[in-house]
């Protein structure tokens, strides 16, 4: 049983290098063997495949090294906004934090948000200004923008007093100097053991563990994850179960694991200090307490911001149903969606009209994430767009930092400007690249990035943050055109989609399955337009062919689930399956759709 444990938390933005730090710290301990295939991989914790896929971490991971015979537990958490609950409910683990911020891009909102969620746990602060070796990297300017948001968010004046160190993640290599990095990771090491203290304290008093995460085993089923606070928890020992509210009752532990690499290890008993995962207990759920059954106490939950965009999830209805998945019915899509709520407390469900689901999320990536997980597995889905909670005549507002080349800042400001947007800050850093900073509902924001990302050949990096409620503000016109709508089912035909792309942009090539009701393009103008995308060419003889050649069609575009999400409009549904996202009409037929429009009208 180990006697000096460190625990810390990895936070910063997406993308400024957390998971691959991690990756120096575990290949450096020798926590796998040299002839391990962990050791030529990076982002090792990121196992989940759209993890890999997206280079961001979605889910809270929770590691450990030796280095010196010192057990260092290492908590890697998301860096996306959207994931903001992972990070607050596994923050209570951990004693310090790693701050990863990139030396070229310096804070951004979601470094912001962290750091916040960090000061008010009340954890040691270590900032680590990471990829020095950028080209465009300015250390120096970078640390002072990171003091000045510590200015803004520090409660104390111990906030202020933060060491610093140097890095170069993808190369496992730190210093205390931007000048003078070491050939690995040692000088980090040895600033985490000077600065974060030992977590073995009170392995005298009565047990207590919050259970912050969950995990799954195939045989053993649920095990739940946290820290334990204190006392000593052993394989064999009867505890008790407690929620605030209530003891929900007594059971005894029958195994108890540690994390080590991505390996989880089963031990006999861990003093407070350490984060375990328990197995067979009954109905285990985050936020619950493991504690003495003399002493049943519970200790205070997390509390987590409320989700903010809702989603209705329902069995796909289309013509294609059942033809692609193997969970197709509402029963099946329910079960799957109540084993999600379970582990993601960042998600709402609850039973809708007809048949359907309301899911209620943090933001569109992360019910576009759930989305895609479900398609993976096998399930059929069909989805409606997305709708922002309002309460009380008030609406949630986001904080929107935009980083693009000069050339693009006029699309940007006239798009965001279109949007209702508030101009915050712009500073160009005299490179040819200008930050914006804005404030906006929700409601006005949807949508935009697609477009700016579109517009701007991919150039922007748009990043946001929750600011919370204000006043509800003035509901914009619809900020998309009409769309071509299938009126026939078929295989769509080269011949018809070449007339079809002289109206606007395709969704769809030849060869391609549509039915009645699918939205298979764009349009140019506002309205919808009805077209027949399966029809062929009648041949009379050779010369009418070749007078009827057009040229090549345009590849058409494919969307994303998060993509699609942003696209779709209120009459307008997002059939998933596994292999095809498909748009369509919630009324297939245009009679039906005409009749609606009247009764609206």
């Amino acid at each position: 049983m180990p006697t000096d444990i460190r625990n810390i938390a990895i936070i910063a933005h997406v993308d400024h290098g957390k998971t691959t730090l991690v990756d120096g710290m575990l290949k450096q301990t020798h926590t796998f063997r040299a002839n391990e295939a962990e050791m030529t991989q990076t982002t090792i914790l990121d196992s989940n495949e759209l993890e890999r896929e997206k280079g961001i971490t979605i889910l809270s991971k929770n590691t450990s090294v030796f280095y010196k015979d010192v057990k260092i537990n290492i908590i890697d958490t998301p860096g996306h906004a959207d994931f903001g609950g992972e990070v607050e409910r596994v923050l209570n683990m951990a004693d310090a934090a790693l701050l990863i911020v990139d030396a070229a891009e310096g804070p951004l909102p979601q470094t912001k948000f962290v750091l916040k969620k960090a000061l008010e746990a009340g954890l040691k602060i270590i900032v680590v200004i990471n990829k020095i070796d950028r080209k465009d990297a300015r250390p120096a300017e970078v640390l002072n923008q990171t003091e000045d948001l510590f200015l803004k968010l520090a409660t104390s004046h111990e906030h202020l007093d933060f060491p610093v160190i140097y890095a170069v993640g993808r190369e496992g290599r730190a210093g205390e100097k931007v000048d003078q990095l070491a050939s690995d990771l040692t000088p980090l090491f040895e600033l985490i053991l000077r600065e974060v203290p030992n977590a073995v304290v009170n392995t005298d008093q009565p047990l207590q563990m919050l259970v912050s995460t969950l995990d799954y085993d195939t045989h053993l089923g649920k095990i739940g994850v946290g820290r334990v606070m204190r006392g000593t928890i052993k394989v064999g020992q009867m505890v008790a179960q407690v929620t605030p509210e209530a003891k929900l009752g007594t059971f005894r532990i029958e195994k108890l694991f540690t994390s080590h690499g991505i390996k989880r290890e089963e031990i006999e008993e861990a003093p407070a200090g350490d984060i375990v995962g328990i197995a067979g207990v009954p109905n285990i759920e985050i936020g619950q307490t493991i504690t003495d059954t003399n002493n049943p106490v519970a200790l205070p939950q997390t509390k987590i911001e409320e989700p903010t965009l809702k989603i209705t999830v329902g069995p796909n209805t289309s013509p294609f149903a059942g033809r692609e998945g193997k969970f197709v019915t509402g029963r099946q899509v329910w079960e799957r969606l109540a084993r999600e709520k379970e582990i993601n407390l960042g998600l709402k469900i609850s039973e809708a009209d007809g048949g359907a689901y309301t899911v209620i999320g943090r933001g569109e990536l992360h019910l576009a994430v759930l989305l895609e997980t479900m398609r993976r597995e096998g399930y059929e889905l069909q989805v409606s767009k997305p709708e922002v909670i309002l309460k009380d005549h008030e609406e949630p507002f986001e904080e929107v930092t935009i980083d693009l080349p000069d050339e693009y800042v006029g699309i940007v400001t006239t798009e965001m400007g279109k949007r209702r947007a508030t101009l915050v800050d712009m500073a160009a850093d005299g490179r040819g690249n200008t930050r914006i900073m804005y404030e906006i509902s929700q409601r006005n924001l949807m949508g935009a990035r697609n477009i700016l990302l579109t517009q701007s050949k991919g150039t922007v990096l748009f990043n946001s943050v929750a600011l919370g409620y204000r006043p509800l503000g003035e509901t914009l016109p619809r900020m998309r055109n009409g769309v071509l709508v299938a009126f026939e089912t078929g295989k769509a035909t080269t011949y018809s989609l070449n007339t079809a792309q002289e109206r606007g942009t395709l969704f769809v090539g030849p060869g391609v399955d549509v039915y009645a009701g699918m939205v298979v393009g764009l349009n140019n103008r506002e309205s919808d337009i009805d077209i027949n995308v399966t029809k062929g060419m009648a041949l009379t003889n050779m010369r009418q062919s070749f007078k009827n050649i057009k040229p090549p069609l345009t590849p058409p575009v494919e969307m994303s689930i998060e993509q699609a999400l942003d696209f779709i409009e209120d009459d307008e549904l997002l059939e998933i399956t596994p292999k095809n996202i498909r748009l369509r009409k919630k009324l297939l037929m245009h009679l039906d759709r005409v009749r609606a429009n009247r009764k609206q009208g």
